[in-house]
């Protein structure tokens, strides 16, 4: 069984023609979960989360979304929710049938853990949706409400160097470590390589396409209201995670989000902000471990 190295990358063909890259861990027939990034990260981001939730039986797939690393551009720019929400619900579907000769007909509606951009659009896709399209729903450190001050500074940074880019990784590097003086300075920057891509003109860029960035404050129009509607038509069991030391959701947001949404819950992990899985990974994955073996999803 493979479980702790990453299988050949799996390409899903969306609607439009975009195609999406994704790598997976753990065996096809166990139950899948789709690991969907922020805004401005890659499938990277949930390697080590991945391989964890390949360990304890379960087919972890990690996204590239749209617009960003090795998955396609939208052809016209077209980087609205809707967008995105449509892509979650189409790789929902390419779960919703067994492929295993013994399981044949058994559901296989996949587990969404989506962070930021990533949790927004599962909400939409799963809370819009005129079918339950997933097992359960985990939204890291994403809920209807969030803090403004803490959106704009993220948006902010992903604007920074968005046509000039970087010369040198080590450039890319001290960005990021002007941003996130909390975290640790990796020792090497390999890893960041692969949050970039590197230009014609030798130039490294964020490994974004532009045009998503130049779009984000089109898509603020009432977003709460429309995010907490799908919250409550939601079915299924739905865990918020949460950064202990959020910018953007705080524990009273945390708070009046589970009280809204009946059977939604919510935890801290202590010392992360909004990239919560790249601040404390493993005890971030642990949650998320705990609450999908406590519904009972593990095959």
């Amino acid at each position: 069984m493979q479980q702790d190295s990453t299988q050949a990358a799996r390409r899903f063909r969306m609607d439009d023609g975009v195609e999406l890259v994704a790598d997976a861990w753990g065996e096809p027939t166990h139950q899948p979960v789709l690991l969907l990034h922020g805004g401005g990260q890659t499938r990277h981001a949930w390697k080590r989360t991945a391989q964890v939730l390949a360990s304890h039986g379960f087919y972890a797939l990690a996204v590239d979304l749209r617009g960003h690393g090795e998955s396609g551009w939208s052809p016209d720019g077209d980087y609205a929710m809707d967008r995105f929400a449509r892509d979650v619900r189409q790789l929902a579907a390419s779960f919703d049938k067994s492929s295993s000769s013994e399981a044949i007909g058994q559901e296989k509606k996949p587990v969404l853990i989506g962070a930021s951009l990533g949790g927004i659009a599962s909400l939409i896709a799963a809370g819009e949706a005129d079918h339950r399209i997933a097992r359960a729903l985990v939204l890291v450190d994403i809920a209807p409400r969030v803090d403004t001050v803490g959106v704009e500074k993220i948006r902010g940074f992903m604007r920074t160097h968005i046509e000039d880019g970087f010369a040198t990784l080590e450039e890319a590097a001290d960005a990021i470590a002007a941003y996130l003086p909390h975290r640790p300075r990796p020792t090497s920057l390999e890893g960041l390589r692969k949050n970039l891509r590197l230009g014609s003109d030798g130039r490294y860029r964020w490994h974004y396409d532009p045009a998503f960035v130049r779009g984000m404050g089109q898509r603020t129009n009432d977003r709460e209201n429309r995010l907490t509607e799908a919250a409550l038509a939601i079915d299924v069991p739905l865990l918020l995670v949460r950064g202990g030391s959020s910018e953007l959701v705080s524990e009273e947001i945390a708070r009046a989000f589970v009280a809204q949404v009946p059977g939604a819950r919510y935890v801290d992990v202590a010392g992360a902000r909004h990239m919560v899985a790249g601040d404390s990974n493993d005890p971030f994955t642990d949650e998320v471990v705990r609450f999908l073996d406590g519904i009972a999803l593990r095959q």
